[in-house]
């Protein structure tokens, strides 16, 4: 069988969950199938790049996404499916597999009606992505869901969906890349007081993500206990402002207790940061899975987490670390509570080291890419059965 992973984030140029996703399932891919990854930008090792055509370089990111997507879609001759990850692709694959007679596949990532905030990034362009997104699952041959929280979303949002072509196949975790690990470098060279306790943050600067409920509710934390963010790629210079106010003003009001990491970290120094953090912290809006919840998990570090979409179906609360209840409309609730589950992590840390080795046992045991790689290579033949 040959595949054709279309995707816009490939090594080193990854900046979300959905680039991990694919980094790895690529990897777990290649001893089971004809493997070909296409990619935004330059070709590089394991993946071949298209650039945004020349004409199209001053235009709205939307339309410099369907460029991109249009040489891809010439780029997947001979495969028998066409993979596509996130609406930036996903018009490669929809294109693609029907200009070569292959199976359309995608996985969904997230989902734009989910996400109306993007309109402050895309502009106009979030309508032509949201229309872009209903086409395509709408006709895909198969839709990969990352979670089960996810595949409702799908069927919500898209209801004309036959539901027995959404199939759930979660992220998973290389537990012998994510593991707890001695060195703290990193953290010195970030500032982070090893002597103190630490909650840790990782994501893109997005509405998405909560980071300014997040802000908000260290207001309420025992002076002395440390956030450290590593935050990086704000959808618009306006939130990327926005955040780093909020940050500037906590760190008038609480000298020492903020240490912000403004731009992307290796895998090892990430590790680091994982493993010795005494709570790991997620508090999304809007999450299909949260592969960071499992990243942390695998290091033996407690969640915190809100208790939207995929995340309860990683953290268990109350054995693996604990969830919050976000509802919108109500987020100075979510604020309060965050803040006082936080507290009560940070001040019992033999229960949050027990927390955290039940959650790696937990990623061990549920979240293996291996088993992932092959439930995926199953939907792909179930998808080339149900075109014949």
């Amino acid at each position: 069988m040959r595949v054709a992973i279309l995707t816009r984030e490939w090594p080193p140029d990854i900046y979300g969950g959905a680039g991990v996703h694919v980094q790895q399932l690529a990897e777990h891919l290649q001893p089971l199938v004809e493997l070909q990854v296409e990619t935004f930008g330059a070709s590089r090792e394991g993946a071949r790049g298209h650039e945004v055509p020349a004409s199209l370089t001053e235009a709205n990111s939307t339309l410099q996404a369907l460029g991109v997507d249009l040489a891809m879609a010439a780029a997947v001759a001979g495969c028998d499916v066409v993979h596509s990850h996130t609406w930036y692709t996903n018009l490669g694959g929809h294109l693609g597999a029907r200009l070569h007679d292959a199976a359309h596949v995608l996985t969904a990532h997230s989902l734009e009606p989910r996400r109306p905030w993007k309109a402050e990034q895309l502009g106009g362009g979030y309508r032509v992505s949201s229309w872009l997104e209903h086409v395509t699952y709408d006709s895909a041959d198969a839709v990969i869901a990352v979670s089960w929280g996810m595949r409702n979303d799908i069927l919500n949002s898209y209801p004309h969906v036959d539901q027995t072509r959404v199939h759930v196949v979660h992220n998973g975790i290389d537990v012998d890349v994510f593991r707890p690990v001695e060195g703290k470098a990193a953290l010195v060279r970030a500032g982070v007081d090893l002597d103190r306790p630490y909650i840790l943050f990782v994501g893109r600067i997005t509405r998405q993500k909560g980071i300014s409920l997040l802000l908000r509710a260290i207001d309420h934390l025992p002076r002395g206990v440390q956030l450290v963010l590593l935050a990086a790629a704000p959808d618009t210079q306006e939130l990327g402002a926005e955040v780093a106010s909020a940050v500037a003003r906590l760190s008038t009001e609480r000298p020492g207790d903020v240490v912000w990491v403004a731009e992307a970290v290796s895998r090892t120094d990430l590790i680091e940061f994982y493993t010795h953090a005494t709570t790991f912290v997620c508090p999304s809006i809007y999450e299909p899975l949260g592969i960071v919840n499992l990243e942390a998990m695998a290091c033996s570090t407690p969640v915190v987490a809100s208790d939207v979409g995929g995340i309860p179906e990683v953290v268990e609360t109350g054995r693996t670390g604990e969830l919050v209840h976000y509802d919108e409309g109500r987020e100075a609730d979510f604020v309060e509570e965050l803040a006082a589950t936080l507290t009560e992590m940070v001040s019992d840390p033999v229960r949050a080291r027990a927390m955290g080795e039940a959650g790696r046992r937990r990623a061990s045991e549920k979240f293996s890419w291996a088993s992932i790689a092959r439930q995926t290579v199953a939907v792909y033949d179930e998808a080339i059965r149900s075109r014949s």
